[in-house]
Protein backbone atom coordinates (compact mmCIF):
# COMPACT_ATOMS: atom_id res chain seq x y z
CA UNK A 1 0.00 0.00 0.00
CA UNK A 2 3.03 2.44 0.43
CA UNK A 3 4.37 1.57 -2.46
CA UNK A 4 1.23 2.58 -4.07
CA UNK A 5 0.58 5.99 -2.31
CA UNK A 6 4.16 6.76 -3.43
CA UNK A 7 3.83 5.91 -7.21
CA UNK A 8 0.61 7.68 -6.92
CA UNK A 9 2.08 10.49 -5.83
CA UNK A 10 4.71 10.93 -8.35
CA UNK A 11 2.16 10.72 -11.23
CA UNK A 12 0.33 13.45 -9.74
CA UNK A 13 3.33 15.35 -9.27
CA UNK A 14 4.74 14.70 -13.19
CA UNK A 15 0.99 15.70 -13.90
CA UNK A 16 0.83 18.69 -12.27
CA UNK A 17 4.49 19.40 -13.89
CA UNK A 18 3.73 18.86 -17.52
CA UNK A 19 0.43 21.29 -17.28
CA UNK A 20 1.93 23.72 -15.90
CA UNK A 21 4.57 23.45 -18.27
CA UNK A 22 2.39 24.31 -20.70
CA UNK A 23 3.25 26.94 -23.72
CA UNK A 24 1.13 28.34 -26.37
CA UNK A 25 2.91 27.65 -28.85
CA UNK A 26 4.66 31.11 -30.55
CA UNK A 27 3.21 32.56 -33.38
CA UNK A 28 4.77 34.81 -36.39
CA UNK A 29 3.59 38.48 -36.12
CA UNK A 30 3.71 41.22 -38.32
CA UNK A 31 1.56 44.40 -38.65
CA UNK A 32 0.57 45.83 -42.13
CA UNK A 33 1.11 49.66 -42.81
CA UNK A 34 -2.72 50.45 -42.05
CA UNK A 35 -2.03 49.50 -38.47
CA UNK A 36 -4.03 45.38 -38.66
CA UNK A 37 -2.10 43.06 -36.43
CA UNK A 38 -1.23 39.50 -38.18
CA UNK A 39 -0.79 36.42 -36.05
CA UNK A 40 -0.05 32.83 -38.03
CA UNK A 41 0.77 29.83 -36.29
CA UNK A 42 1.37 27.12 -38.85
CA UNK A 43 -0.01 23.63 -38.82
CA UNK A 44 0.71 21.08 -40.99
CA UNK A 45 -1.31 17.86 -38.56
CA UNK A 46 -4.60 18.31 -40.20
CA UNK A 47 -5.58 20.03 -43.78
CA UNK A 48 -7.46 23.12 -41.85
CA UNK A 49 -7.24 26.57 -41.49
CA UNK A 50 -9.45 28.70 -38.69
CA UNK A 51 -8.91 32.28 -38.40
CA UNK A 52 -10.43 35.21 -36.16
CA UNK A 53 -10.45 39.10 -36.94
CA UNK A 54 -11.04 41.13 -34.12
CA UNK A 55 -12.01 45.37 -34.68
CA UNK A 56 -12.00 46.54 -30.83
CA UNK A 57 -13.97 49.69 -30.41
CA UNK A 58 -17.19 47.89 -32.20
CA UNK A 59 -18.24 45.96 -29.87
CA UNK A 60 -21.43 46.41 -28.13
CA UNK A 61 -20.38 49.13 -25.41
CA UNK A 62 -19.67 51.06 -28.41
CA UNK A 63 -22.74 52.35 -28.78
CA UNK A 64 -24.85 55.01 -26.94
CA UNK A 65 -28.47 54.18 -25.34
CA UNK A 66 -30.05 54.97 -27.73
CA UNK A 67 -28.31 53.27 -30.02
CA UNK A 68 -28.49 49.73 -28.42
CA UNK A 69 -28.24 46.75 -29.93
CA UNK A 70 -26.55 48.61 -33.07
CA UNK A 71 -23.13 46.96 -33.20
CA UNK A 72 -24.26 43.56 -33.29
CA UNK A 73 -26.77 44.57 -36.03
CA UNK A 74 -24.05 45.78 -37.64
CA UNK A 75 -21.59 42.61 -37.54
CA UNK A 76 -24.56 40.63 -38.59
CA UNK A 77 -25.32 42.32 -41.72
CA UNK A 78 -21.54 41.71 -42.96
CA UNK A 79 -22.91 38.96 -43.90
CA UNK A 80 -25.64 39.45 -45.35
CA UNK A 81 -24.95 40.81 -48.82
CA UNK A 82 -21.84 42.93 -50.46
CA UNK A 83 -21.21 45.31 -52.82
CA UNK A 84 -21.25 42.42 -55.64
CA UNK A 85 -23.46 39.22 -53.77
CA UNK A 86 -26.78 38.93 -52.14
CA UNK A 87 -26.87 37.44 -48.93
CA UNK A 88 -28.29 34.15 -50.50
CA UNK A 89 -25.11 34.55 -52.81
CA UNK A 90 -22.87 34.96 -49.39
CA UNK A 91 -24.72 32.11 -48.14
CA UNK A 92 -23.99 29.93 -50.87
CA UNK A 93 -20.21 31.20 -51.64
CA UNK A 94 -19.53 29.51 -48.20
CA UNK A 95 -21.45 26.69 -48.66
CA UNK A 96 -20.05 25.77 -51.79
CA UNK A 97 -16.22 25.51 -50.38
CA UNK A 98 -17.81 23.65 -47.55
CA UNK A 99 -16.58 26.79 -44.89
CA UNK A 100 -17.56 28.34 -41.73
CA UNK A 101 -17.88 32.09 -41.87
CA UNK A 102 -19.56 33.70 -39.14
CA UNK A 103 -19.52 37.71 -37.64
CA UNK A 104 -21.19 39.09 -34.42
CA UNK A 105 -20.24 42.00 -31.46
CA UNK A 106 -18.75 41.73 -28.51
CA UNK A 107 -18.66 44.04 -25.73
CA UNK A 108 -15.54 44.97 -26.61
CA UNK A 109 -15.06 44.65 -29.98
CA UNK A 110 -16.79 43.02 -33.34
CA UNK A 111 -15.23 40.03 -35.11
CA UNK A 112 -15.40 37.60 -38.03
CA UNK A 113 -14.19 34.10 -38.26
CA UNK A 114 -14.27 31.20 -39.46
CA UNK A 115 -12.62 27.83 -41.49
CA UNK A 116 -12.09 25.76 -44.16
CA UNK A 117 -10.26 23.06 -45.91
CA UNK A 118 -6.85 24.28 -46.57
CA UNK A 119 -7.52 24.19 -49.98
CA UNK A 120 -10.17 26.66 -49.96
CA UNK A 121 -8.89 28.81 -47.26
CA UNK A 122 -7.96 31.79 -50.04
CA UNK A 123 -11.71 31.59 -51.36
CA UNK A 124 -12.87 31.87 -47.46
CA UNK A 125 -10.27 34.94 -46.60
CA UNK A 126 -11.13 36.31 -49.62
CA UNK A 127 -15.22 36.39 -49.12
CA UNK A 128 -14.66 37.06 -45.36
CA UNK A 129 -12.81 40.76 -46.42
CA UNK A 130 -15.37 41.16 -48.95
CA UNK A 131 -17.84 40.93 -46.32
CA UNK A 132 -15.58 43.12 -44.19
CA UNK A 133 -14.86 45.61 -46.48
CA UNK A 134 -17.56 45.79 -48.98
CA UNK A 135 -20.97 45.21 -47.08
CA UNK A 136 -24.38 46.38 -48.89
CA UNK A 137 -26.48 47.33 -45.84
CA UNK A 138 -29.61 46.81 -47.96
CA UNK A 139 -32.83 48.59 -46.92
CA UNK A 140 -33.98 45.03 -47.61
CA UNK A 141 -31.65 42.83 -45.11
CA UNK A 142 -31.42 46.18 -42.61
CA UNK A 143 -35.24 45.72 -41.91
CA UNK A 144 -35.54 41.88 -41.92
CA UNK A 145 -32.53 41.47 -39.31
CA UNK A 146 -34.38 43.98 -37.24
CA UNK A 147 -37.71 42.60 -37.33
CA UNK A 148 -36.15 39.17 -36.73
CA UNK A 149 -34.32 41.03 -33.81
CA UNK A 150 -37.43 42.56 -32.19
CA UNK A 151 -39.55 39.04 -32.33
CA UNK A 152 -36.74 37.32 -30.53
CA UNK A 153 -36.69 39.70 -27.96
CA UNK A 154 -40.46 38.76 -27.50
CA UNK A 155 -39.41 35.17 -27.94
CA UNK A 156 -37.21 35.63 -24.45
CA UNK A 157 -39.68 36.62 -21.85
CA UNK A 158 -41.43 33.57 -23.34
CA UNK A 159 -38.19 31.49 -21.58
CA UNK A 160 -37.80 32.43 -17.93
CA UNK A 161 -33.98 30.68 -18.49
CA UNK A 162 -33.05 33.16 -20.78
CA UNK A 163 -35.41 36.20 -19.60
CA UNK A 164 -33.45 36.14 -16.27
CA UNK A 165 -30.09 36.85 -17.66
CA UNK A 166 -31.09 40.09 -19.39
CA UNK A 167 -32.97 41.01 -16.63
CA UNK A 168 -29.75 40.89 -14.71
CA UNK A 169 -27.56 42.04 -17.24
CA UNK A 170 -29.54 45.57 -17.07
CA UNK A 171 -29.90 45.33 -13.38
CA UNK A 172 -26.21 45.02 -12.38
CA UNK A 173 -24.45 47.21 -15.24
CA UNK A 174 -27.58 49.91 -15.22
CA UNK A 175 -26.12 52.46 -17.55
CA UNK A 176 -22.67 51.62 -17.54
CA UNK A 177 -21.87 50.35 -21.48
CA UNK A 178 -21.61 47.01 -20.45
CA UNK A 179 -25.62 46.93 -19.13
CA UNK A 180 -26.49 47.61 -22.84
CA UNK A 181 -27.96 44.55 -24.78
CA UNK A 182 -26.75 43.27 -28.23
CA UNK A 183 -29.61 42.40 -29.08
CA UNK A 184 -31.05 45.83 -28.41
CA UNK A 185 -34.24 47.29 -27.89
CA UNK A 186 -37.70 47.52 -29.35
CA UNK A 187 -37.21 51.11 -29.29
CA UNK A 188 -33.57 51.60 -30.64
CA UNK A 189 -34.36 49.11 -33.19
CA UNK A 190 -37.27 50.99 -34.82
CA UNK A 191 -35.06 53.96 -35.12
CA UNK A 192 -32.50 52.28 -36.92
CA UNK A 193 -31.88 52.92 -41.10
CA UNK A 194 -29.02 51.86 -43.30
CA UNK A 195 -28.41 55.15 -43.02
CA UNK A 196 -27.46 54.54 -39.29
CA UNK A 197 -25.91 51.62 -39.96
CA UNK A 198 -23.46 52.70 -42.60
CA UNK A 199 -22.84 55.50 -40.32
CA UNK A 200 -21.89 53.49 -37.50
CA UNK A 201 -19.66 51.11 -39.65
CA UNK A 202 -17.52 54.37 -40.77
CA UNK A 203 -17.03 55.20 -37.78
CA UNK A 204 -15.68 52.03 -36.18
CA UNK A 205 -14.73 49.66 -38.78
CA UNK A 206 -10.77 50.39 -39.22
CA UNK A 207 -7.89 48.20 -39.31
CA UNK A 208 -5.79 50.73 -36.81
CA UNK A 209 -6.24 48.60 -33.93
CA UNK A 210 -7.73 45.39 -35.56
CA UNK A 211 -6.10 41.80 -35.09
CA UNK A 212 -6.13 38.40 -37.38
CA UNK A 213 -4.97 35.30 -36.07
CA UNK A 214 -4.75 32.43 -38.70
CA UNK A 215 -3.84 29.24 -37.51
CA UNK A 216 -3.60 26.02 -39.87
CA UNK A 217 -1.72 24.30 -42.52
CA UNK A 218 -1.10 27.19 -44.80
CA UNK A 219 2.44 28.53 -45.46
CA UNK A 220 3.87 31.87 -44.12
CA UNK A 221 4.60 33.33 -47.60
CA UNK A 222 0.77 32.19 -49.19
CA UNK A 223 -0.83 33.80 -46.26
CA UNK A 224 1.03 37.02 -46.31
CA UNK A 225 0.29 37.67 -49.87
CA UNK A 226 -3.06 36.69 -49.32
CA UNK A 227 -3.80 39.17 -46.06
CA UNK A 228 -1.89 42.13 -48.16
CA UNK A 229 -3.64 41.30 -51.08
CA UNK A 230 -7.50 41.70 -49.52
CA UNK A 231 -6.21 43.86 -46.00
CA UNK A 232 -3.81 45.50 -47.41
CA UNK A 233 -6.33 48.33 -48.80
CA UNK A 234 -8.26 48.66 -45.85
CA UNK A 235 -8.28 52.60 -45.09
CA UNK A 236 -6.98 53.29 -41.49
CA UNK A 237 -9.60 55.56 -39.59
CA UNK A 238 -6.97 58.27 -38.38
CA UNK A 239 -8.06 57.92 -34.99
CA UNK A 240 -6.25 56.77 -32.15
CA UNK A 241 -6.40 52.93 -31.39
CA UNK A 242 -9.63 51.76 -29.63
CA UNK A 243 -8.35 49.90 -26.80
CA UNK A 244 -8.88 51.85 -23.63
CA UNK A 245 -10.41 50.59 -21.10
CA UNK A 246 -14.51 50.33 -19.85
CA UNK A 247 -15.09 53.28 -17.42
CA UNK A 248 -15.31 51.29 -13.80
CA UNK A 249 -18.59 50.47 -12.13
CA UNK A 250 -19.97 53.02 -9.86
CA UNK A 251 -20.21 51.38 -6.38
CA UNK A 252 -23.64 50.97 -6.02
CA UNK A 253 -26.13 49.82 -3.65
CA UNK A 254 -27.93 45.79 -3.17
CA UNK A 255 -30.65 45.53 -5.51
CA UNK A 256 -33.31 42.69 -4.97
CA UNK A 257 -35.76 42.15 -8.12
CA UNK A 258 -38.78 40.04 -8.42
CA UNK A 259 -40.25 39.18 -12.27
CA UNK A 260 -43.20 38.15 -11.53
CA UNK A 261 -44.38 35.63 -14.71
CA UNK A 262 -47.59 34.41 -13.85
CA UNK A 263 -47.40 30.74 -15.87
CA UNK A 264 -43.91 29.99 -15.18
CA UNK A 265 -43.56 26.44 -12.93
CA UNK A 266 -39.74 26.92 -12.37
CA UNK A 267 -37.96 30.16 -10.36
CA UNK A 268 -34.56 30.87 -12.03
CA UNK A 269 -32.62 33.08 -10.27
CA UNK A 270 -28.66 35.00 -10.67
CA UNK A 271 -27.07 36.34 -8.06
CA UNK A 272 -24.24 38.81 -8.51
CA UNK A 273 -21.11 40.70 -7.02
CA UNK A 274 -17.84 42.62 -8.52
CA UNK A 275 -15.62 40.45 -9.93
CA UNK A 276 -11.80 40.56 -11.39
CA UNK A 277 -11.23 42.30 -14.44
CA UNK A 278 -8.95 40.53 -17.34
CA UNK A 279 -5.32 39.66 -16.35
CA UNK A 280 -5.64 40.42 -12.49
CA UNK A 281 -2.95 39.22 -10.45
CA UNK A 282 -5.24 37.14 -8.10
CA UNK A 283 -7.09 35.55 -11.13
CA UNK A 284 -5.48 31.91 -10.61
CA UNK A 285 -6.59 31.88 -7.20
CA UNK A 286 -10.03 33.27 -7.84
CA UNK A 287 -10.35 30.23 -10.21
CA UNK A 288 -9.36 27.49 -7.93
CA UNK A 289 -12.16 29.07 -5.80
CA UNK A 290 -14.60 29.39 -8.53
CA UNK A 291 -14.05 25.57 -9.47
CA UNK A 292 -14.38 24.48 -6.41
CA UNK A 293 -17.54 26.30 -5.31
CA UNK A 294 -19.64 26.40 -8.36
CA UNK A 295 -17.71 25.78 -11.66
CA UNK A 296 -17.71 22.14 -11.95
CA UNK A 297 -20.35 18.71 -11.53
CA UNK A 298 -18.91 17.92 -8.27
CA UNK A 299 -18.72 21.56 -6.69
CA UNK A 300 -20.40 22.55 -3.40
CA UNK A 301 -23.31 23.83 -5.28
CA UNK A 302 -23.87 21.15 -7.50
CA UNK A 303 -23.14 18.74 -4.57
CA UNK A 304 -25.68 20.71 -1.91
CA UNK A 305 -28.44 21.47 -4.99
CA UNK A 306 -28.70 18.85 -7.15
CA UNK A 307 -26.89 15.56 -5.53
CA UNK A 308 -28.10 16.16 -1.98
CA UNK A 309 -31.24 17.89 -1.99
CA UNK A 310 -32.71 17.19 -5.58
CA UNK A 311 -33.42 20.53 -6.52
CA UNK A 312 -32.02 21.45 -9.49
CA UNK A 313 -30.36 19.84 -12.41
CA UNK A 314 -27.84 22.42 -12.51
CA UNK A 315 -26.37 25.15 -10.92
CA UNK A 316 -23.29 26.87 -11.20
CA UNK A 317 -20.99 30.12 -10.33
CA UNK A 318 -18.94 31.94 -12.93
CA UNK A 319 -16.35 34.57 -13.26
CA UNK A 320 -16.61 37.21 -16.46
CA UNK A 321 -13.72 39.42 -16.71
CA UNK A 322 -13.27 42.88 -19.09
CA UNK A 323 -10.88 45.54 -19.54
CA UNK A 324 -10.81 46.83 -15.90
CA UNK A 325 -13.80 45.02 -13.99
CA UNK A 326 -15.33 42.07 -13.90
CA UNK A 327 -18.21 39.96 -12.91
CA UNK A 328 -18.86 37.08 -10.24
CA UNK A 329 -22.33 35.41 -10.81
CA UNK A 330 -24.34 32.34 -9.23
CA UNK A 331 -27.34 30.93 -11.10
CA UNK A 332 -29.67 27.88 -10.73
CA UNK A 333 -33.48 26.77 -10.86
CA UNK A 334 -35.80 25.48 -9.01
CA UNK A 335 -39.48 24.24 -8.26
CA UNK A 336 -41.57 27.87 -7.46
CA UNK A 337 -42.36 26.26 -4.07
CA UNK A 338 -38.49 25.40 -3.46
CA UNK A 339 -36.91 28.45 -4.13
CA UNK A 340 -36.52 29.98 -0.65
CA UNK A 341 -34.43 26.52 0.20
CA UNK A 342 -32.05 26.91 -2.73
CA UNK A 343 -31.52 30.47 -1.43
CA UNK A 344 -31.20 29.57 1.77
CA UNK A 345 -28.64 26.80 0.77
CA UNK A 346 -26.51 28.88 -1.69
CA UNK A 347 -26.88 32.06 1.00
CA UNK A 348 -25.49 29.37 3.60
CA UNK A 349 -22.17 28.12 1.36
CA UNK A 350 -21.30 31.51 0.31
CA UNK A 351 -21.00 32.20 4.16
CA UNK A 352 -19.35 28.96 4.81
CA UNK A 353 -16.63 29.80 1.98
CA UNK A 354 -16.26 33.12 2.94
CA UNK A 355 -15.44 32.17 7.15
CA UNK A 356 -13.87 28.62 6.38
CA UNK A 357 -12.62 28.42 3.48
CA UNK A 358 -11.77 25.12 1.27
CA UNK A 359 -9.54 22.41 2.73
CA UNK A 360 -6.29 21.12 1.67
CA UNK A 361 -7.54 18.25 -0.10
CA UNK A 362 -9.82 20.08 -1.76
CA UNK A 363 -7.40 22.71 -3.21
CA UNK A 364 -5.30 20.21 -4.43
CA UNK A 365 -8.11 18.61 -6.34
CA UNK A 366 -9.48 22.03 -7.72
CA UNK A 367 -6.05 23.06 -9.18
CA UNK A 368 -5.61 19.54 -10.56
CA UNK A 369 -9.14 20.00 -11.98
CA UNK A 370 -7.78 23.05 -13.71
CA UNK A 371 -4.45 21.80 -14.62
CA UNK A 372 -6.07 19.08 -16.49
CA UNK A 373 -8.55 20.90 -18.00
CA UNK A 374 -7.22 23.96 -19.50
CA UNK A 375 -4.20 22.61 -22.01
CA UNK A 376 -6.86 20.65 -23.83
CA UNK A 377 -9.03 23.51 -24.55
CA UNK A 378 -6.40 25.58 -26.54
CA UNK A 379 -5.78 22.65 -29.15
CA UNK A 380 -8.22 23.45 -31.56
CA UNK A 381 -7.06 26.05 -34.73
CA UNK A 382 -10.14 27.90 -33.62
CA UNK A 383 -9.29 28.05 -29.63
CA UNK A 384 -5.78 29.05 -30.44
CA UNK A 385 -6.47 31.96 -33.02
CA UNK A 386 -8.97 32.68 -30.12
CA UNK A 387 -6.37 33.13 -27.58
CA UNK A 388 -3.82 35.11 -29.82
CA UNK A 389 -6.12 38.07 -30.81
CA UNK A 390 -7.51 37.83 -27.57
CA UNK A 391 -3.76 38.37 -25.57
CA UNK A 392 -2.96 40.56 -27.99
CA UNK A 393 -5.93 43.07 -27.12
CA UNK A 394 -5.81 42.55 -23.58
CA UNK A 395 -2.27 43.14 -23.77
CA UNK A 396 -1.66 39.94 -21.70
CA UNK A 397 1.78 38.99 -23.34
CA UNK A 398 2.28 35.24 -25.03
CA UNK A 399 3.24 33.60 -21.86
CA UNK A 400 0.00 34.44 -19.95
CA UNK A 401 -1.25 31.02 -20.02
CA UNK A 402 1.73 29.50 -18.44
CA UNK A 403 2.13 31.92 -15.69
CA UNK A 404 -1.73 31.24 -15.52
CA UNK A 405 -0.96 27.57 -14.92
CA UNK A 406 2.02 28.24 -12.87
CA UNK A 407 0.06 29.97 -10.34
CA UNK A 408 -2.58 27.66 -10.36
CA UNK A 409 -0.14 25.14 -8.82
CA UNK A 410 1.03 26.91 -6.62
CA UNK A 411 -2.32 28.49 -4.92
CA UNK A 412 -2.43 27.84 -1.29
CA UNK A 413 -5.62 27.94 0.84
CA UNK A 414 -5.56 30.84 2.33
CA UNK A 415 -5.06 32.76 -0.69
CA UNK A 416 -8.09 30.60 -1.43
CA UNK A 417 -10.43 31.82 0.74
CA UNK A 418 -9.08 35.49 1.03
CA UNK A 419 -10.73 35.31 -2.90
CA UNK A 420 -14.29 33.77 -1.62
CA UNK A 421 -14.07 36.87 0.92
CA UNK A 422 -13.19 39.26 -1.47
CA UNK A 423 -15.74 37.88 -4.40
CA UNK A 424 -19.05 35.69 -2.67
CA UNK A 425 -21.75 38.26 -2.76
CA UNK A 426 -22.20 39.94 0.25
CA UNK A 427 -22.48 43.63 0.63
CA UNK A 428 -23.42 44.89 -2.88
CA UNK A 429 -25.40 42.27 -4.34
CA UNK A 430 -28.00 42.04 -7.03
CA UNK A 431 -30.48 39.12 -6.72
CA UNK A 432 -32.71 38.93 -9.30
CA UNK A 433 -35.57 36.27 -9.58
CA UNK A 434 -37.80 35.27 -12.07
CA UNK A 435 -41.33 33.13 -11.46
CA UNK A 436 -44.42 33.48 -10.40
CA UNK A 437 -44.46 36.05 -7.62
CA UNK A 438 -47.79 34.44 -6.44
CA UNK A 439 -46.38 31.22 -4.90
CA UNK A 440 -42.47 32.60 -4.61
CA UNK A 441 -42.69 36.41 -3.09
CA UNK A 442 -43.73 34.87 0.63
CA UNK A 443 -40.58 32.94 0.35
CA UNK A 444 -37.81 35.63 -0.97
CA UNK A 445 -39.70 38.10 1.78
CA UNK A 446 -36.75 36.02 4.40
CA UNK A 447 -34.13 37.67 2.78
CA UNK A 448 -34.72 41.55 1.23
CA UNK A 449 -37.38 43.54 0.34
CA UNK A 450 -38.07 42.70 -3.51
CA UNK A 451 -38.80 45.44 -6.24
CA UNK A 452 -41.60 43.31 -7.85
CA UNK A 453 -42.02 44.04 -11.51
CA UNK A 454 -44.37 42.30 -14.12
CA UNK A 455 -43.02 40.65 -17.40
CA UNK A 456 -45.18 41.80 -19.37
CA UNK A 457 -43.91 45.51 -18.67
CA UNK A 458 -41.66 46.61 -21.76
CA UNK A 459 -37.96 46.27 -22.13
CA UNK A 460 -35.37 44.50 -19.35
Amino acid sequence: MKHTLILTGLLVAAMTLQSTAFELPKPRKYTLGNGLTVYHLPQQDLPLVSFRLIIPGAGNCSTSPDQEGLADLTAELLMKGTKTRSAAEVAEASDFIGAELVSRARAEYAEIGGGALSENFPALLELAAECLLQPAFSAEEVELEKGVRIDDLLAIKDEPQSAVRYYFQKAWFGSHPLGLLSIGSERSLTAVTTAVVEGYYRAHYHPDAAVLAVVGDIQPAELKALVNKHFGGWKKGGAAARTAALPALAPGKSRYLLIDKPDATQAYFILGAPGLPMGDAQNPEASVMNTLFGGRFTSWLVTELRVKRGLTYGARSTMQSWNNLGLYSISSYTRNEKIGEMLQVTFDLINKARQEGFSEEEITSGRNYILGQFPPSLESQAARAGAYTDLHYYGLGGDYYTRYLQSIAAAEPARVKAMAQKLMPADAVVLVVVGKAAEIRDQLEKFASFEVRSIEEPGF
